[in-house]
């Protein structure tokens, strides 16, 4: 198995509106997370879905790239392995278990905001305001789309679903901080190896294995593990590289778009009016800030 290089390549290219594209096929993939563990998952197995979605992609990613880290990067992985999968993972199928898909995806809708709070200090990345306001906006269309005076409003849900879109906000600015290594597929394949094999453990300690797994739980677990993850994050990371941080978590906003529409063709739930102002404030939202990037970084190659 090869030594991935330690040395950060060369930077990334300006971005562009195909980056962009690209990088929103994650959370659109994601998106579709919350029907698939409503209709295929066993219920209240939050560990469970968690490491057969990070493990085994984790390995297929490694016997395809035989990579292995070097110097700083082993503890890089690890730091960044424990906030994407090992930590979020949980937390996140926790959160879709104990609470209303509206309640989660309102508050991951926050994530942008953090992002740019973050990048400030970290960073020394100052948001354009436009960026921020699009943020803003997007966190208000999707409370539209996604909220109900029935909401239930688990305490240890809310702080599940918080805790996760937290760390992910601190992965992507430590990500864009650390740069990338020479074999980016790789690295992915390594964090999500990590984060399984931390996950595996307290699995079996507090969940144990189901006596049984029908048909559509292999499914679920095979869709989850496969479309949402092997494929999905490589995307996110290759995002991560060459998008600015608050423009990159903006593409989340697709994550509730998509879970919403799924909501209507699969399970067969009606959209209101507010509803409906909601989802098109956000795909607003989410359009205009991505353009507005592509340009200024066109502007920036004129020059």
């Amino acid at each position: 198995m090869a030594i991935v290089a330690e040395r950060p390549v060369t930077p990334a290219p300006s971005p562009t509106l195909r980056d962009a594209g690209l990088a929103a096929l994650a959370p659109a993939s994601w998106g579709t997370v919350y029907v698939v563990t409503a209709t295929l998952l066993p219920p209240d197995r939050p560990l469970l879905a968690a490491v057969l979605r990070a493990l085994p992609a984790g390995l297929l990613l490694l016997a395809l790239t035989r990579r292995l880290p070097r110097g700083a990067w082993w503890w890089k992985t690890a730091v960044l392995g424990m906030l994407n999968f090992g930590a979020f993972l949980p937390l996140i199928f926790y959160a879709a278990y104990h609470l209303p898909g509206g309640v989660a995806a309102t508050l991951g809708a926050l994530q942008p905001l953090m992002v740019a709070l973050l990048a400030l200090p970290v960073l020394r990345v100052r948001t354009p305001a436009p960026v921020l306001f699009a943020a803003i906006a997007g966190a208000g269309g999707v409370a539209l789309l996604t909220l109900s005076a029935e909401a239930r409003l688990d305490p240890l849900g809310l702080a599940a679903m918080l805790g996760a879109v937290g760390l992910v906000a601190v992965a992507i600015v430590l990500a864009k901080k650390w740069g990338r290594p020479e074999y980016p597929l790789a690295m992915t394949g390594w964090q999500l190896t990590m984060g399984g094999l931390v996950l595996a453990p307290a699995t079996l300690l507090f969940e144990g294995l189901p006596d049984s797994l029908t048909t559509a739980n292999l499914l679920g677990y095979a869709y989850i593990g496969i479309v949402t993850t092997a494929l999905a994050y490589p995307l996110w990371f290759r995002g991560i590289d060459r998008l600015a941080p608050a423009s990159l978590s903006l593409l989340t906003l697709t994550n509730p778009l998509i879970a919403t529409a799924a909501g209507f063709l699969v399970l067969g739930q009606t959209l209101t009016g507010w509803q409906l102002t909601g989802f098109a404030v956000a795909l607003t939202a989410l359009t205009l800030s991505q353009t507005l990037t592509a340009v200024r970084a066109g502007a920036r190659r004129v020059r």
